[in-house]
């Protein structure tokens, strides 16, 4: 339009732009040629004005990755804006605000999130071993023995437990009954990759007694050798239960997690789906009506498998999903 003999203001105003602005794309292209006036995001440059550089971005990052704060002699136990701010600090002697940490957060892909837990005693080489050669091997077995894998737990609901979130008006707090008295009801139970359940309730504490009759239990209408896998409690090795396991050796071989290991047992994912479906029923005022709503939730487990078989797909365990 300007080789056509249009003046600015006419130009401008056809593409709503400011005569000057015609003016100086016009000046540009006459001493630089069209490559001067490729269009370009306006504003501050990405990255620019801020107070870590490139490199320190990533040392902080790789340290946040890599290492937990008492690691690196913080007092926290997780990574928070706070924790951050201070890594920062000590390592580069900038001292940022608690916002700007949580954006440079937001900006690497780090968000906030509940943690795992972790015994201490584990330990991590046990733990690969068992995912890795012991478990695969395991399957192996089972299936030149027509046998089924069960994983196995005991677990205890009592009547105090906390319930979820509830709506109400702002500034009006819900209230949850519960009853003075304190009761308690225990299961145990085992479930399979591809959603058998099986489960048994007492009211006494766990011994080998108990333990033997749930064993009796779960082999008596299984149709093959069982193979059940639990953890290292005290009861699962008591000689009770090595004498009656040894006596029934065609019929049940129990196998034993690493210790300290409960996040690698797909049953635990069934003692949380029991724990939350209670905790959205009304406090029971009676150890009857907390055993009645737990065995309504497992008889709802035992009929619908997808469910169950669907614990296996959680991080933590799907390796075992596939046997």
């Amino acid at each position: 339009m300007w080789q056509d003999g249009l003046n600015r203001r006419v130009i401008g105003a056809l593409l709503d732009v400011h005569y000057n602005s015609i003016g100086r794309w016009v000046a540009a292209f006459e001493t630089e040629g069209p490559g001067a006036i490729v269009s370009a995001k306006r504003g501050r440059k990405t990255g620019g004005q801020r107070r870590l550089s490139v490199a320190q971005e990533r040392s902080v990052q790789k340290m946040i990755t890599d290492k937990t704060p008492d690691q690196l002699k913080l007092p926290f136990a997780l990574w928070t804006r706070q924790a951050v701010c201070e890594l920062v600090e000590a390592s580069f002697g900038i001292a940022l605000p608690q916002r700007t940490c949580g954006e440079y957060l937001k900006r690497w892909g780090f968000t906030a999130q509940r943690p795992s837990r972790r015994n201490y005693e584990q330990k991590p080489e046990a733990v690969r071993r068992w995912m890795k050669e012991r478990y695969p091997a395991l399957v192996q077995r089972a299936k030149s023995e027509n046998a089924e894998i069960h994983w196995g737990d005991e677990t205890g609901v009592r009547n105090d437990f906390k319930p979820g979130r509830g709506f109400s008006p702002k500034g009006q707090t819900p209230v949850a009954q519960n009853s003075s008295k304190r009761f308690c009801i225990n299961m145990i139970s085992s479930v399979t990759n591809v959603g058998k359940v099986r489960w048994m309730v007492y009211r006494d504490r766990f011994n080998g007694e108990v333990f033997i009759n749930f064993l009796r239990r779960l082999t008596k209408d299984a149709g093959r050798k069982v193979i059940l896998i639990v953890d290292n409690l005290r009861v699962h090795h008591c000689a009770p239960v090595k004498a009656w396991v040894a006596q029934q050796s065609d019929r049940i071989e129990l196998v034993f997690l690493p210790s300290y290991s409960p996040e690698r047992n797909p049953d635990e994912y069934l003692n949380g789906d029991l724990k939350a479906s209670l905790g959205r029923k009304p406090s029971p005022r009676n150890q009857e009506t907390l055993e009645q709503n737990l065995k309504s939730h497992m008889r709802m487990l035992s009929k619908t498998p997808a469910r169950v078989a669907a614990y296996f797909q959680a991080e933590h365990v799907r390796y075992a999903a596939a046997a």
